[in-house]
């Protein structure tokens, strides 16, 4: 597969993003040199203690009630905290689910919308609250991005909001936040950000533009995601996976994810699987699916790990496999307690998930699915 030069491709950054140690102190200068007076930080629980790090001289509200897979029954208790503090800026303080709620409290209140009326793509009407962003995981690249992910708890499928109006203001993207992750958490995320840029380069809709982002992204994963897992005081490390997850993040407005994703989702829907974790035990799988309709990128995804580079499905999943156990990831779903009989519905839902397997180079079905899941069972 070669990257079509002529294909037209949009990208929108934040006004200004702030990259490196004490880059989380900016926002509370950044607010008072726009005349923000009333931050709502909206903060998962382990980041409440650490609110003081932004920089904010006054008070500052908080909102931390939601689990680590939002769904709409815990964005509507955000927003309502929101409409009471009535906010000027909103603040994502934590991982992917704190900024993607920050986005939504960010357009929601007092616009007309609720949440059902903005699921799509660019059906939300304007924003007249600043948005800030402040990772504390080196994982979604959510910090850049348009689209905020909520659970349904009726169906149990991710609901995407995609909106040029949810990009942040401001992105501060600050290293020294990373380092007290547990190992565990470092590796989900790492491989999540890992996840975001070989799909974004494996995709059907790769771009030269993205590519220089996303090829750079596996190689920090690669050389970086071992040392932060082995070291958290490794502040270089800390600082590569940063990196690669920023430029995973650069990638998933105009590019986005693909099969990887779309096979994982069930697993932290309906298993409580952390995301960084599924997607961790799916990435040897998929990367070795698609390996015969790109075989040249695939090579060059585990070129860029630092692996022995093949383009046969077989060495693909030796080689991505080991490399993902190396990490201490686990790689079996019987390891998490899924139960074998949900697998083909688990299978069904993923199928149906076409917002992402469209843009997958090679067409899965739902038998290929399933396969994946036994294979990994």
């Amino acid at each position: 597969m070669t990257a079509d030069l002529t294909s037209r491709i949009d990208l929108l950054f934040p006004s200004r993003i702030s990259f490196g140690t004490g880059a989380a102190a900016e926002v509370g200068r950044w607010a008072a040199s726009r005349g923000l007076k009333r931050p709502l930080v909206v903060a998962d629980a382990f980041n409440v203690p650490r609110i003081a790090s932004l920089g904010f001289s006054g008070e500052v509200a908080c909102c931390s009630d939601f689990p680590p897979e939002p769904d709409a029954a815990a964005l509507e208790r955000l927003l309502a905290e929101v409409r009471r503090a009535d906010p000027d800026l909103v603040v994502g303080f934590g991982g992917g689910s704190a900024m993607d709620l920050a986005k939504l409290a960010a357009v929601l209140p007092g616009s007309g919308q609720d949440f059902t009326a903005v699921v799509g793509a660019e059906k939300v009407a304007t924003r007249r609250t600043a948005l800030a962003q402040v990772p504390t995981t080196s994982g979604t690249g959510s910090e850049v991005g348009t689209r905020a992910l909520v659970t349904d708890p009726a169906t149990l499928n991710k609901l995407a909001v995609q909106s040029v109006h949810m990009l942040a203001d401001f992105a501060a993207v600050d290293p020294e936040l990373m380092a007290s992750m547990p190992r565990a958490v470092t590796v989900s995320t790492g491989v999540d950000a890992l996840a975001h840029c070989v799909e974004c380069y494996t995709n059907k809709h790769a771009h030269p533009l993205i590519d220089l982002y996303v090829e750079e992204g596996i190689r920090l994963a690669g050389r970086f995601l071992p040392r932060a897992a082995s070291d958290r005081a490794d502040r270089e490390a800390q600082a590569g996976m940063a990196l690669a997850a920023l430029y995973g993040g650069f990638g998933l407005g105009p590019v986005n994810t693909a099969a990887g994703h779309a096979v994982a989702y069930p697993l932290g829907t309906h298993h409580h699987i952390a995301h960084g974790a599924a997607n961790a035990l799916i990435f040897p799988h998929v990367l070795a699916f698609n390996a015969p309709a790109v075989p040249e990128r695939t090579a060059g995804v585990l070129r860029a790990l630092g692996l022995t580079v093949s383009s046969e499905p077989k060495a693909v999943f030796a080689a991505a496999y080991k490399w993902c156990v190396d990490l201490g990831c686990k790689m079996r779903l019987s390891d998490y307690g899924v139960p074998e009989a949900d697998l083909p519905a688990m299978a069904r839902e993923a199928h149906a998930n076409r917002r992402l397997l469209d843009n997958n180079p090679r067409d899965l079905s739902v038998q290929d699915i399933l396969a994946i899941y036994r294979s990994a069972y």
